[in-house]
């Protein structure tokens, strides 16, 4: 499942999508248009998580500040609205999830998988308990149970009972279920920043 999605959704989106926003994104700031970001896959194994930049150049150094002045702690929930970092390229990809599209070549490469709880930074990872700690034995996903709801709309609660209980239940009619309710999610824009 996870290698024939991936292919056919890359072979739609890299001419159609990937590649208008690469070109959109060297336009606005002439910065590189990939950005990698070490996350934590299966079995707390670090890897290169690949999305198109959405943010400005460095943004990742600011979290620890903003999440100061947003008075939010910097864990799994962190996330600011009208986020200044963002680009103007940036708030459209954004928008419609276009940003995350590179991590189908994560899945390819056995990274990922196309459904499961998406994969989190060692400082968030390093805030689980013993029963959240679950979702470190299967692969993370670019899809997941809390990203329908929108993360920003969740509790922390909310969202780690979620992801656990989506890996008791794993199933592949839910997963085609999970990814239906995506695109529906991502085509009325719920929960975008």
């Amino acid at each position: 499942m996870d290698i024939i999605g991936c292919l056919a959704e890359l072979i739609v989106s890299v001419p159609f999508v990937i590649l208008p926003a690469a070109v959109s994104i060297k336009r606005e700031n002439h910065g590189p248009v990939f950005y990698k970001q070490k996350r934590i896959g299966m079995n707390g194994v670090p890897f290169d998580c690949d999305k198109l930049r959405s943010m400005c150049l460095g943004a990742e150094k600011m979290d620890s500040r903003l999440a100061e002045q947003q008075g939010q702690d910097l864990d799994a929930l962190f996330k600011i609205k009208k986020d200044p970092r963002v680009t103007k390229v940036g708030g459209v990809i954004r928008k419609y999830s276009i940003d995350e599209f590179p991590q189908f070549f994560n899945a390819l490469k056995g990274d990922m998988s196309l459904v499961n709880p998406y994969p989190q930074r060692q400082y968030e990872v390093d805030t689980y308990g013993i029963l959240y700690s679950t979702r470190l034995l299967i692969k993370p996903g670019i899809k997941g149970p809390w990203q329908i709801p929108s993360r920003s709309d969740l509790t922390r609660e909310e969202a780690e009972q979620l992801d656990v209980s989506y890996i008791q239940r794993r199933s592949i009619t839910g997963d085609i279920a999970i990814l239906a309710k995506n695109v529906v999610a991502v085509l009325r824009h719920h929960g975008s920043c």
